[in-house]
């Protein structure tokens, strides 16, 4: 066989498997497609039946739900049917209530009109009543109305007076016992308030957190501040105030100044705290010594002792009855060296006696017994002249009186104690109310005169006979009584007195 033939079988061989090859994948992709086919149909049958199920289902719960809304709205319709039943019901009640009040309406027009006609009527008829009387009485109803209260007043103003002077009387029994039982109340509150005046201090803080820095931790400023001056600090709810207690003045003096030095300062603690007592303690003793030098000094006593000057410093801050005592006791020297001269007495010892009379009284906290003998033994202790101790020691009749200066210093003390303004009063004060207390009694018309007497306790007013009478005369010090009380401030109660009397003149010739 020849090459090209083995060639060409070889070539036809080629195709030829080429072509099966091409056949069988072909056959094989056809078979694979038909399979798929299957499937397809299968899936589509099985979705269809599924689709089926569903729209069965939905069709079911539409159904259901479309059902329940049908029932929902068959309740709402018959709730919105019995509303309107009550609302037509209500409607229908109202319209009868309306027309039962427009009938009451028209009966009550009715009445008032029938009312306004009897008033009318009425008024017409007093009207003509009033005409008849006035023509019979030949009288207008003011002229009637001025006749009755003058016919009133002419035949019942003394059995009125008698029955305001009984009910007067009986109201003073009344308030005289209610004024014992005032005065009970009244003496036994004085005790404590008087106590507080005298043995307690005001300091004015610049705000109410300063209080706080003055008691300090748990307490421990104010603790070491009234251990180191003796006083007792009271802190309270009063605003801007902080109260400084104790018997002795001079303590607190020292007190207030240190406590004020440790307020302007701002740094309160217990080193600073002695540090300011010390200091205002310092200054009190060169002030207590400049006062008992400056005293005998103005009072022109020389050669007393320093330690008795220093002594009687201390009653600078020392007061009796509402009165300083060193300057009562200046106003003494100088009333008793006048005494004294005037009647040829030792001025010298009658001053010194005066000067020192009250000197007791800066120690009578501190030394058991009485400011005499207390200030007695002082004057002994200090060396004083035995005619000075006998001058002073006698004020209050605890020793005899053993020398005319004993005398003199006595009165002298009776005289500055008693003499007006001198204690817890000024003199200007004194005549002011006096002046005040008589101008008020001249403004009444029928007052002719008047006097203010025992101390503005009692004013006595002369009227003119012709112009009031006896009736009146009461009722007029009644009138001044009561403008006392509204326009006066004054201590205790004023006696009104009014006085009338007639004087009948005539001269023998």
């Amino acid at each position: 066989m020849s090459l090209k033939l083995v060639a060409l079988l070889l070539s036809i061989a080629g195709v030829a498997g080429l072509a099966i090859g091409y056949y069988l994948r072909l056959i094989i992709s056809l078979g694979k497609k038909g399979s798929m086919e299957l499937e397809i149909k299968e899936m589509l049958l099985t979705a269809k039946e599924e689709g089926k199920k569903i729209v069965s289902a939905s069709e079911e719960k539409a159904n259901s739900i479309l059902e329940e809304a049908r029932r929902e709205i068959r309740e709402k319709e018959e709730k919105i049917q019995q509303t309107e039943s009550r609302l037509i019901k209500k409607e229908d009640l109202l319209d009868k209530r309306q027309v039962d009040i427009d009938k009451e309406v028209e009966i009550i027009k009715n009445r008032v009109a029938e009312i306004k006609a009897i008033k009318d009527k009425v008024d017409k008829m007093e009207v003509e009543r009033l005409q008849i009387l006035e023509k019979v009485s030949n009288m207008s109803q003011e002229e009637a109305k001025n006749e009755i209260i003058k016919n009133i007043e002419k035949n019942h103003t003394e059995d009125l007076m008698v029955r305001i002077q009984k009910l007067e009387q009986n109201g003073e029994d009344i308030l005289e016992n209610k004024a014992k039982d005032i005065l009970a109340t009244s003496i036994q509150r004085l005790a404590n308030s008087v106590a507080s005046d005298v043995m307690s201090t005001s300091v004015n803080i610049p705000n109410d957190e300063i209080k706080g820095k003055i008691i300090g931790k748990e307490g421990r400023n104010i603790k070491a501040f009234e251990r180191m001056s003796g006083v007792e600090i009271i802190v309270d709810d009063t605003p801007g105030n902080i109260t400084i207690s104790s018997f002795d003045p001079i303590r607190r003096h020292v007190a207030k100044m240190a406590l004020e030095e440790l307020i302007k300062d701002g740094r309160i603690q217990p080193a600073k705290i002695e540090k300011a007592i010390e200091e205002a303690q310092n200054n009190i003793n060169k002030t207590i010594k400049e006062k008992g030098e400056q005293a005998a000094y103005e009072c022109g006593v020389i050669g007393l002792d320093p330690r008795i000057l220093l002594i009687l410093g201390r009653l600078h801050f020392r007061t009796s009855y509402g009165q300083n005592v060193l300057q009562h006791s200046i106003e003494m020297s100088h009333i008793a060296g006048m005494i004294a001269e005037e009647i040829g007495a030792n001025v010298a010892v009658a001053k010194a006696g005066a000067l020192l009379h009250d000197i007791g009284k800066a120690l009578d906290h501190e030394v058991v017994g009485t400011h005499v003998e207390i200030g007695r033994r002082i004057l002994q202790k200090f060396g004083a002249n035995e005619e000075i101790v006998k001058a002073m020691q006698a004020h209050h009749e605890e020793y005899p009186y053993e020398t005319p200066e004993s005398r003199i210093v006595q009165a002298a003390d009776a005289i500055s104690g008693a003499r007006p303004g001198a204690r817890s009063d000024s003199i200007e004060n004194y005549l002011k109310r006096l002046g005040d207390l008589e101008a008020i009694a001249n403004a009444f018309p029928a007052v002719e005169k008047s006097y203010a007497l025992q101390a503005g306790r009692e004013i006595r007013i002369f009227v003119k006979p012709e112009n009031i009478n006896d009736i009146e005369s009461k009722k007029l010090a009644r009138d001044i009584a009561i403008k006392i009380e509204k326009d006066l401030k004054y201590p205790g109660e004023i006696k009104v007195t009014v006085i009338r009397e007639t004087r009948a003149i005539e001269f023998a010739r």
